[in-house]
């Protein structure tokens, strides 16, 4: 009895995780760049009670006998497919169209990575994100300027006031990994690399192997929240499933000692 107990409750903490990132992908319906995750468990070791083939005298055993010891998490992979399109109209808010991840400077002086392209103009015209960190390369935007563009191929111009002719100011690289999965995530929509992920890969948008930017548009959460929430079903009743063999071998443990009452 106490094996199903302890095999159970492996049950019980597998779900209760399984919840919790679902819990976050839901939190994170509406966030900007959001790309969302998901729980791989894998069985524990086997007790095995006879081995497949072991000779029984007369030939061989067709199938053994092993009880599984229960569940455990193996990984929580993060999925990058393209989030859909919100259209804003506000001339530094940019989406990657494809591959690629736009790079900003933390103020360590590191490159981080990110998909949410909510940008701003700092006091000193640099292009910014909404948390303050550099865009990189870095783009100053002159005083007086009326308009900016950014073509699909990340190329920056700006128009100023009484020069009719556009300026450019710059071009937007971006990068890739062999295994984005792998990325490390900081929180405020920003991962950086690891060994798992390789390092980054910078290059110029519309190039091989890169998506474009979308000027005007910023690329929303890719969270489905029908999937979501049919997951969380799944993952309620599977806790419930495991709940209900903890209490079914607590009441067989119960009747064998009363057994002798």
């Amino acid at each position: 009895m106490m094996r199903a107990l302890a095999t159970a409750a492996t049950g019980l903490e597998a779900q209760q995780l399984a919840v919790d990132v679902i819990a976050n992908n839901l939190a994170n319906v509406s966030t900007i760049g959001f790309k969302k995750s998901f729980a791989e468990f894998q069985d524990l070791m086997y007790q095995t009670l006879k081995a497949p083939g072991t000779s029984t005298g007369i030939g061989l055993l067709p199938v053994g006998i092993q009880v599984g010891l229960g569940v455990k998490p193996v990984a929580v992979h993060r999925q990058f497919q393209q989030g859909s399109f919100q259209q804003t109209q506000n001339s530094l808010d940019l989406a990657v169209e494809g591959d690629g991840f736009f790079q900003v400077t933390l103020p360590n002086g590191s490159l981080a990575f990110t998909r949410a392209g909510s940008f701003k103009i700092d006091n000193t015209g640099a292009v910014v994100s909404a948390e303050g960190y550099l865009l990189t390369p870095n783009i100053i935007v002159p005083d007086e300027t009326t308009t900016i563009n950014v073509s699909p191929e990340g190329r920056v111009f700006s128009v100023v006031t009484g020069t009719p002719e556009p300026q450019e100011l710059g071009q937007i690289l971006l990068a890739r990994f062999i295994n984005p999965a792998g990325l490390n995530s900081l929180g405020k929509n920003l991962f950086q690399p690891t060994l798992a992920s390789g390092e980054s890969i910078p290059g110029e948008p519309g190039l091989a192997g890169f998506g474009t930017v979308l000027q005007g548009a910023l690329e929303t959460s890719n969270v489905n929240i029908a999937e979501e929430l049919v997951n969380m079903i799944v993952a309620q009743r599977a806790y419930e499933i495991n709940s209900k063999a903890i209490q079914t071998s607590d009441e067989m443990l119960s009747t064998v000692n009363n057994l002798k009452r």
